[in-house]
């Protein structure tokens, strides 16, 4: 799978602005960020990213309802997309991969790594 758009959510500016810096500078993806689960449902319609990476964890609109929305929504049903969270036990993946999840990456990640840990977890093409 090729990757040239990455949508980044996560209601923490610091992980979106080392995110940000991670998917662009070491991937070389062109990245846009979402503070919300509202805003990454109209941000991922606007933009078809390839990839979405979802925190778990946000007020208002969770990681697992924006998936529901973003699932239902017929610009993003087929997109990949990777939990992120920093409670990633065995049930709780097992859950978020039930879900249709590509992957889950914990928090905190590994900026240097990040854009290698994403292409493990997606298809090959």
């Amino acid at each position: 799978m090729t990757i040239h758009k990455v949508l980044l959510v996560d209601d923490e500016e610091d992980i979106r602005t080392v995110g940000h810096l991670s998917l662009s500078r070491v991937g070389g993806w062109q990245t846009v960020l979402a503070a919300s689960g509202a805003e990454a449902v109209s941000q991922a319609a606007a933009e078809r990213p390839d990839l979405i990476l979802l925190d778990v964890m946000m007020p208002g609109m969770d990681g697992p309802t924006t998936f529901g929305q973003l699932r239902a929504q017929e610009s993003t049903a087929h997109t990949p997309i990777i939990f992120m969270t920093a409670k990633s036990q065995k049930q709780e993946v097992a859950s978020y991969l039930e879900l249709g999840a590509v992957g889950v990456i914990s928090k905190p990640f590994d900026p240097m790594t990040l854009p290698s840990e994403i292409k493990k977890l997606l298809p090959s093409s």
